[in-house]
């Protein structure tokens, strides 16, 4: 036993020595033991979510690590009805009985998600905080967002590395290499690859000069309509699920500034599928079809964070927020008592 315990002990201080020299956490990572919490950036009962900052032994940057309750599945419905699960008793009135139930481990993981080094924006992402609804015209875009744009860093090099087939390789789950209207699609990383009622697709299309739904123009139609047909056979060929039960959207604003599209299970509540924010691929092309610049000339609402440095920008602007009981802005804001998750 004492064997053991030196070589765990060995182990560990090897492996913060390997993030001092690499800076990767993920390298060997099989537990949280070098993980220690420093902060609760958010706790939300809804989505059954925790997101945390932690420390990370042998490294100065903090870390980000989120918890989330993985959903029920068909085929672990027996495993659960049995006497394999424990239960313990709440309450019981006539016929309606309360209980904690304890399933075996294997049926009760959790999805772990952790970002290292974690950055202020990574970090302001998962915090929770009110937030605003902004009535993006074209006149905001071009004098308020585009400038925040262009002085904000926000590194995509992952991206470039799935396009490139320097990372995730191996999670592809369709191909078009067209320089114009190519995508690569693959699971997000909210989706643990098996659960097909939260199934959760990103198809990132392989053009690096189209940021947005900003940037759409009927130009662009070919690529559209390819990543809606060959995207939904992909998945139908795949997983069997057809493309009439499958949400597939834009996400406005998105996470991050590099052409995507979302596709997700109708059966999913999935995060940013709501108004102000979520917008229907189908209904992007009818758009475009009917005004060619359509995107160019729409406001467009969406909801940005107040410790967000792009909401200081729009109250340096002059966009001020309003009475909840007011009428949406033509050139504004408005508070929202609610904050949307990113993707």
């Amino acid at each position: 036993m004492e064997g053991q315990g030196s070589a765990k002990k060995f182990k560990k201080d090897n492996d913060a020595e390997t993030i001092i020299a690499t800076g990767d956490i993920h390298q060997g990572l099989e537990d949280l033991g070098k993980f220690t919490c420093s902060q609760v950036l958010k706790d939300d009962p809804t989505k059954k979510m925790l997101a945390l900052r932690a420390d990370v032994k042998g490294s100065v940057n903090p870390a980000v690590v989120i918890f989330e309750k993985t959903a029920f599945s068909e085929g672990s419905a027996k495993e659960i009805l049995s006497s394999a699960t424990a239960l313990k008793k709440t309450f019981h009135n006539d016929i309606y009985g309360n209980y904690t139930g304890f399933p075996k481990p294997e049926l009760n993981g959790l999805k772990v998600t952790v970002i290292h080094p974690a950055t202020d924006k990574h970090i302001d992402k998962y915090t929770a905080q009110e937030s605003i609804l902004v009535n993006e015209t074209p006149k905001l875009y071009s004098e308020v967002l585009l400038e925040h744009l262009k002085e904000s860093s926000m590194n995509i090099q992952w991206v470039y590395n799935i396009l490139e087939h320097r990372s995730e390789a191996g999670r592809i789950v369709c191909e078009d290499t067209a320089p114009e209207t190519g995508f690569v699609l693959l699971p997000d990383l909210k989706w643990d690859g098996r659960t097909l009622e939260t199934l959760y697709l990103v198809a990132i299309v392989r053009r690096r000069d189209l940021r947005s739904l900003r940037d759409l123009r009927a130009e662009h139609l070919p690529l559209l309509r390819n990543i809606w047909t060959k995207g939904t056979e992909a998945i139908k060929e795949k997983y069997g699920v057809p493309a009439w039960q499958l949400r597939v959207y834009f996400h406005y604003q998105p996470s991050y500034y590099h052409l995507h599209v979302h596709f997700t299970s109708v059966r999913f509540d999935a995060p940013g599928t709501h108004v102000g924010k979520a917008h229907l691929l189908p209904s992007v092309i009818s758009n475009i079809e009917l005004l060619p610049d359509y995107y160019q000339r729409a406001t467009l609402s969406y909801f940005v964070r107040c410790g967000d440095p792009l909401a200081a920008r729009f109250a340096r602007a002059g966009v001020g927020a309003r009475e909840a009981d007011a009428p949406p802005p033509a050139d504004g804001v408005q508070k929202s008592d609610s904050l949307p998750e990113e993707r």
